[in-house]
């Protein structure tokens, strides 16, 4: 006999897949509240604007008094610039693995996930589809373009994880941690072509706390760029290349920048980047001031300049005319630093002329150019050597 559905009870039916939907599970003693976008009207064939039915399931999250989850099932959802934003009740994990948010292409130059003013917020997993070559082909050709956006900004926010999330084909930054406090980022994956332009794979600026584990990095930019008033930032197991390397800066740009201070970047390999372990300043004046850093357990595989200070940065000639940077950069200790580099200079430190670098370590270094012996210029550069150096010191 056929199955027949009694017409009636359709409206029950529907309320009852939308309460399951939006489930509550108790374990150990804990509550959750979970509300699923497709519930809400979200549609997973990556053409639909699915961003009401996301900003929905934040804002009952957000509201929500007992621990909530926004659930993203498997599949493609197209997202037009969302921020999801608030003082929530309670924490707030956004679930996303499995599936792939989709950037439209016109989506211009603001951020186009935007977490902001928030605390106790974890991202998990999924992809962040930022269809950037569009833009990239624009700018490489010369015409006038947007400047693009960021694919995941998190602004003025505290307590936040970000796990196992994949960004690919950003049009500019892929992921942007500013002003923000006790930020984990760990098991991210970037993507984008090496000659992608301003595709920076994690930017971080004036903000403490934060540390970056266990990720890969390519891209067409920085792997990871640090920007004014950092403090406190742990960065351990990455996986760089191709890109610039990881950068403190550029800094110095203006007159009363903050400074950047207490920053660790450990166990990292490059990979054919065009810098490894990098700090590069504005030739101008700055109050600003670099210290407190270690670069320690780096691994060069081709890298073009693996150990680089630069204080003579000016992309335009006429922005700095006959001036030397004002940025301090003091107490930094380069240790454990091998492999091989692309150029015949293997460690440069180009210091400013005004302000020259100080306290400068090298503690067991030792790089290669083309199975040989590679060489070090030193400009106003003060420090000193420890243990096996090679190319030899030059520092003052």
């Amino acid at each position: 006999m056929a199955n027949v559905i009694n017409t009636s009870l359709l409206p029950f039916l529907i309320l009852m897949s939308i309460f399951v939907s939006n489930i509550v599970s108790t374990s150990a003693g804990s509550t959750t509240t979970t509300y699923n976008v497709v519930s809400l009207g979200a549609k997973a064939d990556g053409r639909t604007d699915s961003s009401r039915a996301f900003l929905s399931a934040w804002s009952s999250a957000c509201a929500s008094n007992a621990a909530a989850t926004v659930f993203v099932p498997k599949g493609s959802y197209l997202l037009r610039n969302v921020v999801f934003s608030g003082q929530c009740k309670n924490l707030v994990t956004f679930q996303i693995e499995g599936a792939t948010l989709v950037a439209p292409s016109d989506y211009g130059t603001d951020s186009w996930i935007t977490f902001e003013r928030v605390s106790g917020v974890t991202i998990l997993g999924g992809t962040l589809d930022g269809h950037g070559a569009g833009l990239w082909a624009c700018k490489n050709a010369g015409k006038g373009c947007p400047s693009g956006a960021t694919s995941l900004e998190i602004a003025n926010s505290r307590e936040i994880l970000i796990s196992g999330l994949t960004s690919t084909n950003s049009q500019m930054f892929h992921i942007v941690i500013h002003d923000c406090q006790n930020v984990k980022v760990q098991g991210v994956q970037v993507t984008a072509p090496g000659n992608s332009p301003n595709t920076d794979g994690i930017h971080v600026a004036g903000s403490s706390g934060v540390t970056i584990s266990r990720a890969t990095i390519k891209t067409g930019d920085d792997c990871i760029s640090i920007g004014p008033g950092t403090s406190n930032l742990w960065i351990e197991n990455i996986g760089c290349g191709p890109g610039h390397g990881i950068s403190i800066g550029s800094l110095g740009k203006e007159n009363n920048e903050q400074g950047v201070q207490n920053v660790t970047v450990k166990t990292v390999v490059f990979s054919g980047t065009e810098n490894g372990v990098r700090i590069k300043t504005w030739a101008r004046s700055s109050r600003g001031f670099v210290r407190g850093v270690l670069f320690e357990d780096a691994t060069m595989n081709n890298a073009r300049n693996p150990i680089i200070i630069d204080q003579q940065y000016c992309p335009h000639d006429g922005d700095c005319p006959n001036q030397s940077s004002g940025v301090k950069i003091s107490d930094v200790t380069y240790r454990n630093i091998k492999g091989s580099s692309a150029s015949e200079i293997a460690m440069n430190f180009d210091c400013s002329h005004t302000n020259p670098c100080s306290n400068i370590v090298l503690d067991n270094v030792d790089l290669t150019y083309e199975n040989k012996v590679a060489t070090a210029s030193c400009k106003s550069a003060d420090g000193s050597a420890t243990g096996l150096v090679q190319p030899a010191s030059c520092l003052a």
